[in-house]
């Protein structure tokens, strides 16, 4: 097996994980079986109770395919191991889980993914787990929010809608002091532009129908950490939440992974570009999005991150509701949809409201994706024009 030491994120994609061709084949069988057997009962002991041994008895505890892309990801993410999860938001809730009981208190940025908001809001008030937002871009604001029962604070950088960034080193050094974990949702900058672990975030979190998936054909998450929590992990919340990701979506996985670094580079370069187009329009208010030049966390952003990706938003200087959905539904290029990180480009019309804003105001969120982006930049002028 080759030193993968000194290999670059573009080489651990191909490679890590699947060094042995099977049969001679460039890209791995997919285990699709449910089941492993053994020879003797010394093995099945051993796997079964975790002493080392055969490394597979059970695929919802682990399996040769998936462990190949989980690899990868914590190779990528500067991780000591990764789990791939049916969905991003089984990662979220497992993780978030795993690190509350009751009495337990979290602190979050308040513009967070909705369903992580409303997972920490809603749901674990029935377990006596009580929560405090914060907008998070003053580090402080996240300390005075702590409590002595504070177990968890739980990140987004940049945050969902408007894209505002947290200090990670200045959160994980004050977090590891004060004996909190941290979780983040990783998923805008992938692995390749931004690792949370290395400015002292226990736990980074993905979405997988985003770019680990990269296609709009699965829907996958993924958790990275130390060894020790995965360890800690698997004897706890992994046998008993049953949530763990199927071989064949994470063959899926695989497949994105080894060209993320070339798409990456193309959905950034034409989000920029429109970014940079939105701000000259009239019709536009204001422009989020983390690659502009004047992004008032400049600086941390560049401490933090390597490079922007395809999500960005703006505020419509009309906010009738009649203006924002004749000009959503004007769009031919950008579809209605959810999510993003595929190949097509995508509009979300949302009512939103900031912690930090006297009132909601509409927010039109669009995804670039691969196509041209002067073929982008026409459609939206069109669409402009439509809703006047």
């Amino acid at each position: 097996m080759p030193d993968s030491s000194s290999w670059r994120p573009e080489t651990l994609a191909q490679h890590l994980g699947e060094e042995e061709y099977i049969l001679g084949a460039v890209t791995p069988p997919i285990f699709q079986n449910s089941t492993f057997v053994f020879e003797n009962w010394d093995q099945f002991m051993d796997a079964t109770e975790y002493r080392g041994g055969p490394p597979y008895h059970y695929s919802r505890m682990s399996n040769p395919t998936c462990e190949a892309a989980e690899v990868k990801i914590a190779a990528l993410e500067g991780t000591e191991r990764c789990k791939l999860f049916v969905s991003g938001m089984a990662a979220i809730s497992t993780t978030i889980l795993a690190n509350v009981k009751a009495g337990a208190h979290v602190v979050c940025v308040d513009s967070c993914y909705g369903p992580t908001k409303q997972f920490i809001q809603d749901y674990l008030p029935k377990f006596d787990v009580s929560s405090t937002y914060v907008v998070g871009e003053d580090p402080q604001e996240i300390f005075d929010a702590c409590r002595p029962e504070t177990t968890l604070i739980y990140l987004e950088s940049p945050t969902s809608i408007v894209f505002r960034l947290q200090d990670l080193e200045a959160v994980g050094s004050f977090a590891r002091s004060k004996g909190i974990t941290t979780a983040i949702d990783n998923t805008y900058s992938s692995p390749l532009y931004q690792n949370p672990a290395k400015f002292g975030i226990d736990y980074v979190l993905h979405t997988g129908s985003k770019y680990l998936g990269g296609h709009s054909d699965l829907i996958a998450g993924a958790m990275c950490c130390s060894q020790e929590k995965m360890e800690t992990f698997t004897m706890t919340e992994l046998p008993v939440l049953g949530n763990t990701l199927g071989p064949f979506q994470a063959w899926l996985v695989l497949r994105t992974l080894r060209t993320l670094h070339l798409k990456i580079k193309a959905i950034e370069q034409t989000a920029n570009t429109v970014a940079a187009w939105l701000k000259t329009r009239p019709e536009v208010e204001q422009v989020f999005h983390v690659g502009l030049d004047d992004h008032p966390q400049k600086c941390l952003r560049d401490k933090q991150m390597s490079g922007s990706t395809g999500l960005l938003s703006f505020v419509p200087k009309d906010q009738r509701r009649e203006s924002v959905r004749a000009m959503t539904e004007a769009m031919r290029l950008y579809r209605i949809g959810v999510s993003w990180g595929g190949h097509e480009s995508l509009v979300v019309p949302l009512e939103f409201q900031a912690l930090d804003w006297p009132e909601k105001k509409w927010v039109v969120r669009l995804y670039n994706g691969l196509e041209h982006p002067e073929d982008l930049i026409a459609d939206l002028d069109q669409a402009f024009a439509k809703a006047k």
